[in-house]
């Protein structure tokens, strides 16, 4: 039980752990979406879709990027927690699917999740934030 008590010591490791895999997620995933500068609006993909997406597609690197640094993290966790919550909406209201199995939302809660906890946390010390702003 003391190895557990004294775990809080590495509390700025696990943030660094926590903004790596969720920088590189977004980071991946916004620049996936890359491709739709090139699409045209269909049935499949109407122009407010595609609009999105392509907000998406730079917002979503960007917001990687900077969680991955630790710059900004809070103001960018937060737009994460945003896009997150956005998604959760669209899979679990619009398109009427359940938290698991195929198609389901529970990354994009999870992904939602850590995003919360970065936007209340902070970046840790080992991070641009501590670095330039001390926070």
């Amino acid at each position: 039980m003391r190895f557990l008590a004294q775990l809080h010591e590495f509390n700025d490791w696990a943030l660094l752990a926590l903004r790596l895999g969720l920088g590189v997620v977004f980071l991946v995933h916004g620049s996936q979406k890359w491709g739709t500068w090139r699409a045209q609006p269909s049935a499949h993909l109407p122009a407010r879709m595609l609009s999105i997406l392509r907000f998406l597609s730079i917002a979503e690197p960007l917001g990687g990027m900077a969680v991955l640094a630790g710059l900004l993290t809070q103001p960018a966790a937060l737009g994460l927690a945003v896009v997150m919550l956005g998604a959760v909406r669209l899979k679990a209201g619009q398109m009427h699917r359940i938290f698991t199995g195929e198609g389901g939302w529970e990354f994009e809660y999870i992904l939602f999740a850590a995003a919360v906890t970065l936007f209340i946390t902070g970046a840790g010390r080992l991070s641009l934030d501590r670095l330039l702003f001390g926070i």
